[in-house]
């Protein structure tokens, strides 16, 4: 019986698997607006644990199944018994005794490892407070699409080191990139993985002077589910760290932007950019359709 393989970091997949889901990616999304039926997923759910609020990774996920012929199941803390306190240990066993694989978007990135240690079928970690790891598919597969490799290049973070910074940590060891991170005093990412990639990760405070050079600047809301209470304060505190495009000036001319989304114009980023010719941003959330396809197939059909 070969071992139930999980997606709940960048690192769980190999440099290579991730080639090859970011260019299965980009076949998958030429066969659909192609109009090809492909259909390896028929009779397979995919069981959705949502306790954070999402748009587009329910679509993605959702209409992902579909289209590989499968089913997606969704499931909301409200109207299961995991938000009335069954041990995650126990809906695991029960969850992966009937689907066939399990999406979570949760808190508590734990919760998430539990999961995954008593779950018999793969689990998907759609976003924690630590890591947003399918968010990362769809924006490696974005640049790839529109300037090929990111072999090399060098990687802006703007703002606060939650878990879209981590997961640019661990996507620029998986994709040999060198990232610069801008964030205030006090909003930094994990620090053992700042310490463990130092090699090719470091933090410049002052995004103008982080941003000379440049191929990709992103960014994320200051203040994300969980943060409300703090907005004025995070408002502050991240006041300099809007991208504008004296900061978009900074990098290389053909630098992209991109945004994981939903964006608050006018904070974290200036409507100029956000709808500017170096935006990438819809591009960047259709495709997480495209790529999360394409990482249901690496986990759930057997070669």
């Amino acid at each position: 019986m070969s071992q139930t393989r999980h997606f709940l970091t960048l690192k769980d997949l190999s440099p290579a698997e991730l080639q090859q889901v970011l260019h299965r990616g980009i076949e998958l999304k030429a066969m659909q607006k192609s109009g090809v039926v492909y259909e390896p997923l028929i009779h397979k759910t995919l069981a959705m644990i949502f306790e954070k609020s999402s748009t587009r990774t329910r679509l993605s996920f959702e209409i992902g199944m579909t289209q590989l012929g499968g089913h997606a199941l969704f499931l909301s803390p409200n109207d299961t018994q995991i938000g009335r306190g069954e041990p995650i240990e126990d809906s695991a066993r029960v969850i992966s005794s009937m689907a066939d694989a399990i999406m979570i978007r949760t808190y508590e990135h734990d919760m998430v490892k539990s999961l995954a240690q008593y779950s018999s079928v793969p689990v998907i970690n759609a976003l924690t407070n630590d890591y947003h790891p399918c968010q990362l598919l769809a924006d490696m597969q974005t640049f790839h699409e529109h300037r090929g490799s990111i072999q090399g290049k060098t990687v802006l973070w703007v703002g606060d080191g939650y878990n879209m910074c981590n997961s640019y940590i661990n996507a620029a060891a998986q994709y040999d990139f060198k990232l610069r991170i801008s964030c205030p005093e006090g909003y930094e990412p994990i620090a053992a993985m700042m310490e463990q990639h130092k090699d090719r990760v470091e933090i410049i405070r002052n995004p103008l002077e982080a941003a000379k050079g440049v191929d990709l600047i992103v960014t994320d809301v200051w203040y994300s589910m969980g943060h409300e209470e703090e907005m004025r304060k995070r408002l502050r505190d991240f006041a300099d760290y809007q991208v504008d495009q004296e900061i978009m000036e900074q990098a290389n001319p053909d630098a992209l932007f991109m945004h994981c989304l939903p964006a608050h114009r006018g904070e974290e980023v200036s409507a100029e950019v956000m709808d500017g010719p170096q935006s990438v941003v819809w591009d960047e959330a259709e495709n997480r359709l495209h790529a999360q396809k394409a990482l249901l197939e690496f986990l759930l059909v057997k070669r």
